[in-house]
């Protein structure tokens, strides 16, 4: 993008305070940084209107709730949700996953019932699940995906006894973007919900509900320049309104007895106790940044990042590449392995370089155990990165090779 170098002047943190030289950083797909406007955003709650938010008549609680729910319709515009109340904030993707377990699957999965994910899942998108059979004695069955996103088991995985289809949208470990267009269709044919993880995609795309029609959709704020502590939970309206609250406490109820209780209206009835005011109040000023800039821009700045960086790893024949190289199928990551290093060592190193990888299993053993690797260095891409720091690791790559390959 055009306005890459002024707007990296927004990231404080790129200039590397901390390490005394400029920060490159690649590991976007763990959290992202955050602009000056977020940072500003967050500070100005603290300083002018922390407060509670619902629950008080005073000025500043009510400036605080105002914020918090105009975060909320911006997200359902985002989104292009039907309601604001079909957009519930948790902390994370991760909760908002166990909530959906909890909240939905407790009450509708039943003994001899089959849940199904991906081999590309996350461990937030797995766990859950394969935790909810076991105390339900429902079955997890799992979709094979292929090099091209593809999966190639889908009649012999969904079917008639299926109840719940939770897949990601694209894998955090390997970038690859799959189809879900025949899993979609099986899925409804079998009467099946559909949970999407987009923690990974939404970041970089967005979503339209109008165009994708899923019952359940999780990102998180941190991924895409919010801060971290803030999870989006849509929720299709006609299900949500079956569900059992997930957490109790303060703000979930209207009115409490000793023999009744009567829930708060949604999606408050799914928001116990003081919520992430002020952080869900600084994501409302991220999703503003990225709403000034050019979706499909960043896209197309994305991919030509990832196809420059593929182009250069290639060089060098000591690395692996593990994540698909199309970038129709790849959403901006690249997971590879320097040949007999430890992808923590590679990672130390570029470290002392002032380059931030991901080193590791990336929360997904499954895929991991599948590709017969016990981890990989994971580089991931932004709006903020840049070719020359790409040019850099490949140089910093070329010292682990002298470190590694050239002892006499």
């Amino acid at each position: 993008m055009d306005q890459v170098k002024k707007l990296r002047n927004d990231f404080p943190i790129l200039k590397g305070k901390l390490i005394g030289r400029p920060l490159i950083y690649l590991d976007n797909a763990a959290t992202t940084q955050k602009p000056n406007q977020v940072i500003s955003k967050l500070c100005e709650f603290y300083e002018n209107y922390n407060s509670n938010i619902h629950r008080a008549v005073y000025a500043i609680s009510e400036e605080a709730t105002i914020a918090y729910e105009q975060v909320r319709t911006k997200i359902a515009d985002f989104l292009k949700a039907e309601d604001p109340a079909e957009i519930i904030f948790t902390r994370g993707t991760t909760e908002s996953i166990n909530l959906i377990a909890y909240s939905y699957g407790e009450k509708n999965i039943k003994k001899g019932d089959e849940i199904v994910v991906s081999d590309l899942e996350h461990h937030s998108n797995f766990l859950p699940w394969k935790a909810l059979c076991e105390r339900k004695g429902a079955k997890l069955k799992v979709l094979e995906s292929d090099e091209k996103g593809d999966f190639v088991n889908i009649k012999d995985v969904i079917g008639k006894k299926t109840k719940l289809i939770a897949v990601t949208l694209m894998s955090n470990a390997i970038g690859l973007i799959p189809n879900l267009k025949e899993v979609f269709e099986a899925g409804k044919k079998a009467g099946a919900k559909i949970l999407l993880d987009g923690a990974q995609y939404v970041p970089h795309f967005g979503f339209s509900l109008e165009e994708t029609d899923p019952d359940f959709l999780v990102f998180s704020g941190h991924k895409m320049l919010g801060p971290m502590g803030v999870g989006v939970l849509y929720v299709k309206m006609e299900t949500l309104e079956e569900m059992d609250p997930f957490l109790y406490g303060g703000e979930m109820v209207t009115e409490v007895t000793e023999k009744d209780v009567t829930w708060n209206d949604l999606p408050y009835k799914f928001e116990a106790g003081t919520p992430s005011v002020a952080d869900v109040i600084s994501f409302g000023a991220a999703l503003d940044y990225l709403d000034k800039i050019d979706m499909t821009e960043m896209q197309n700045h994305i991919n030509d990042l990832t196809e420059y960086a593929f182009k250069q790893l290639n060089k060098i024949d000591e690395i692996s590449i593990v994540s698909p190289d199309n970038t129709d199928i790849n959403g901006g990551v690249i997971a590879f392995n320097v040949d007999d290093v430890h992808p923590h060592d590679v990672g130390t190193i570029l470290d002392k370089e002032g380059i931030a990888v991901r080193t590791g299993h990336h929360c997904a053993q499954p895929l991991m155990n599948k590709l017969g690797l016990t981890g990989t260095v994971r580089i991931s891409f932004y709006l903020y990165n840049t070719k020359e720091e790409i040019e850099i690791l490949v140089n910093a790559l070329k010292k682990v090779q002298e470190i590694f390959f050239n002892e006499e």
